[in-house]
C-alpha cells in the first residue's frame, strides 16, 4: 500500500514530539531528584540543629540586649518547641545553602562545556562563607541597632517592657535570616553568569528594580527611621554592584574563550 504524501513528515514530527516529551520528563525527574536531596539535608540539618538549640539559646539570652530586658516570659505551651525549631532552622541553613548551590550546578552541568563546569563549581564553597558573613552582619550590626531603637521608643512612651521569649527570638530571626540569604546574591549572580543565564547588560537594565527591592527589604527588616534603613539598604546595593563587577569579568572571559574557539574552528575548516 502506497504511503500518502506527508506521512513521512507526520511520522518525523511525531518522533520529534515524543523525543522532546521524553527529554522534558527526564529533566523534571532530575530536578525532582535534586530538590529531594536538598529536602533530605534540610531535615537532617533540623535534627542536628536540635542538639545545638539549647547552647544557642543560652548564648542569645545572656547577651547585652537580653539582659536589658531583665527576663523573658512564655505565653503558650508551644513556645519552647517553637524556640527549638527556630534555632534548628538557622543551623540547617548552614548545611543547606552550599548544598543547594551544588545541586543547582549538578542540574545544569550536562548543558555546560568542561571549562564552564569548572568555573561554576568554584562558587559553591563560597556560599557558606557569604552566609556566615551575612549572619555576622545582621546579628552584630543590624540587630543591636533595631533593638536599641525599638526599646527607646517603648521607654519614651512610658511602656513597661515585658517580652515573650518567642517575640524576642522571632524579632531576631526575622532580621538575621533574610539579610543572611541576601548575602548570597553576588554569588548567585556570578553563578548564573558563569552558566550563561544572566549577562552584565541584563543586570544593568534591572538595576532600578533591584535598588527598589533592596530599599524595600531595608525598610522591612529595620526600625522605621531613615538612618537604619540606609545602613541596611546601602550594603545590599553594594553587594548587587559588586555582583555586576564580578559578572563583567566572567562575561569578558567567556567572550575571549568563544573568540578563541571560533578561531580554532575556522583554522580547522581551512586546513580541511
Amino acid at each position: 500500500m502506497a504511503s500518502r504524501p506527508g506521512d513521512g513528515a507526520s511520522r518525523q514530527h511525531k518522533l520529534l514530539s515524543e523525543e522532546g516529551l521524553m527529554s522534558l520528563i527526564e529533566h523534571l525527574g532530575e530536578l525532582r531528584k535534586r530538590i529531594f536531596i536538598v529536602l533530605l539535608v534540610l531535615i537532617a540539618g533540623l535534627a542536628l540543629g536540635l542538639f545545638f538549640a539549647k547552647p544557642m539559646y543560652e548564648y542569645l539570652t545572656n547577651t547585652e540586649q537580653a539582659r536589658e530586658i531583665g527576663g523573658f516570659h512564655t505565653f503558650s505551651l508551644w513556645d519552647g518547641i517553637g524556640i527549638y525549631m527556630k534555632f534548628a532552622f538557622i543551623i540547617a541553613l548552614i548545611f543547606v545553602v552550599p548544598l543547594a548551590f551544588y545541586q543547582l550546578w549538578a542540574f545544569v552541568k550536562p548543558a555546560l562545556r568542561p571549562h564552564e563546569q569548572k568555573a561554576a563549581l568554584r562558587y559553591v564553597p563560597y556560599a557558606l562563607l557569604m552566609l556566615l558573613l551575612g549572619i555576622s552582619f545582621s546579628y552584630f550590626i543590624v540587630f543591636p541597632m533595631a533593638f536599641s531603637f525599638t526599646s527607646e521608643i517603648s521607654r519614651s512612651l512610658g511602656l513597661e517592657e515585658t517580652y515573650g521569649i518567642v517575640q524576642y527570638l522571632t524579632f531576631l530571626v526575622n532580621i538575621v535570616v533574610p539579610i543572611s540569604l541576601l548575602f548570597e546574591m553576588p554569588l548567585l549572580l556570578m553563578f548564573l553568569t558563569a552558566i550563561r543565564i544572566l549577562t552584565p547588560a541584563g543586570l544593568r537594565k534591572m538595576r532600578r528594580v533591584a535598588y527598589f527591592v533592596m530599599v524595600c527589604i531595608g525598610v522591612t527588616v529595620t526600625p522605621p527611621d531613615v538612618v537604619s534603613d540606609i545602613l541596611v539598604a546601602i550594603p545590599l546595593i553594594l553587594l548587587y554592584e559588586f555582583g555586576i563587577i564580578m559578572c563583567v569579568r566572567i562575561h569578558r572571559k567567556q567572550l575571549q574563550r568563544d573568540a578563541e574557539f571560533e578561531r580554532q574552528y575556522e583554522a580547522a575548516a581551512l586546513s580541511d
